[in-house]
């Protein structure tokens, strides 16, 4: 039996998706509204967790490519209060349970594993159209439109997928990212790179912190944490790169200078990036034909290190029932969801509980005690 198969975004979860039904002989299309995979930088660390993104690179047949791209001891861990006293110290492992991969690494691996054709760049979704007993119908920005007997969402957070499903839009959680990184061909000096060690450094207080990460290029990639309301970190991001810098000077004015130096040195083009996060419990009505994965369907904060790795796994799930039920449809995408609905909820409970721990009125020794039990 044939399916017509479309997934909605060239994201790890819908990559991850369509190598795992080419893999049972099954094809599908994708549509990314990106013009091609080089449109818009992958960059950052992705910490691989063994039950979910893993298990899903296995399911896939990429466990092996998977292992080459390990960062060895990138995984390493330091906690410092705002005054930079290291409070946690972990050196990483050699590979580590969790294992730290570069996003836009990982996401080639994947690219390259797809029969050429399965992409269709440059075709973005704004909405789908669903009737009883018709296939939906997907609506491209450029006036065409595409029918499947399964449509899958896993076009992230903002999702139109979604909007066929769910009224569910996502909150702003209160904390708000600034991203910094090393400016083109700039090193981490030595003293930064001392206050790093080998792999992630956060330094956290109640209200704010500092995420960086050393590079294994020796430039730095990260973020200031801010708890602030939205309307006024977006009216300074709007003012431009000096009003930004501006800011988190006055709200780390008090931190140790090695932390502030650290961030000021490698704030030549902030970014804002505002943390967002659907209900907890998100789940909707079945919609014959149309599902979702990923952030379409939970998105969360990071703080549970579950994103990436929770996308996959939907997506190898997802490729494992159609696989077993081709001839029913319905069936299915009914048992997926009645799988991910709760394991879903589970993880964004956690990080919605690790969001505070982090940056709540308990930091850092909050955040100590969550990786001293996570890596114990």
């Amino acid at each position: 039996m044939s399916l017509s198969i479309a997934i909605i975004g060239a994201g790890l979860g819908g990559l991850l998706l369509a190598r795992t039904l080419h893999r049972h002989g099954i094809p599908a299309a994708i549509y990314d509204a990106e013009a091609s995979a080089e449109m818009r930088a992958q960059g950052g660390l992705l910490d691989i967790h063994p039950p979910t993104g893993q298990a899903a690179l296995r399911e896939a047949g990429l466990f092996e490519p998977f292992r080459s791209l390990i960062r060895p001891g990138h995984d390493a861990r330091r906690i410092t209060d705002r005054n930079g006293t290291v409070l946690f110290d972990w050196a990483g492992s050699s590979l580590g349970t969790r294992p730290e991969v570069d996003r836009g690494e990982l996401r080639t691996m994947l690219i390259a594993s797809l029969p050429e054709g399965t992409i269709r760049w440059g075709r973005k979704a704004i909405g789908v159209l669903t009737a009883l007993g018709c296939r939906p119908e997907v609506h491209f920005a450029d006036g065409s439109s595409i029918t499947a007997q399964i449509v899958v969402g896993a076009d992230g957070a903002w999702s139109r997928v979604r909007r066929s499903l769910s009224t569910a839009e996502p909150a702003y959680t209160g904390t708000c990212f600034i991203e910094i990184g090393s400016a083109g061909g700039q090193l981490l000096s030595r003293e930064s790179a001392e206050v790093i060690g080998r792999g992630t450094l956060m330094a956290v207080a109640p209200g704010q912190g500092i995420l960086a990460h050393h590079n294994a290029d020796d430039t730095l990639s990260g973020y200031v944490a801010i708890n602030t309301p939205l309307e006024l970190v977006a009216a300074v991001d709007t003012a431009g790169p000096a009003a930004m810098r501006a800011l988190v000077a006055r709200r780390f004015e008090h931190w140790a200078p090695a932390l502030t130096t650290l961030v000021l040195d490698n704030m030549s083009d902030p970014l804002l990036r505002p943390i967002y996060a659907l209900p907890t419990t998100h789940r909707w009505e079945r919609v014959p034909g149309v599902t979702l994965i990923g952030d379409a369907a939970h998105l969360m904060s990071p703080f549970a290190g579950e994103g990436a790795n929770l996308a996959m796994f939907d997506g190898a799930e997802l490729a494992l029932q159609i696989a077993t039920h081709p001839a029913d449809i319905e069936g299915a995408l009914t048992a997926y969801e009645k799988a991910l609905f709760p394991r879903s909820a589970e993880v964004a409970r956690r990080s919605a509980e690790n969001l505070q721990r982090f940056f709540g009125p308990d930091a850092p020794r909050s955040t100590v005690d969550l990786f001293a039990r996570l890596l114990r």
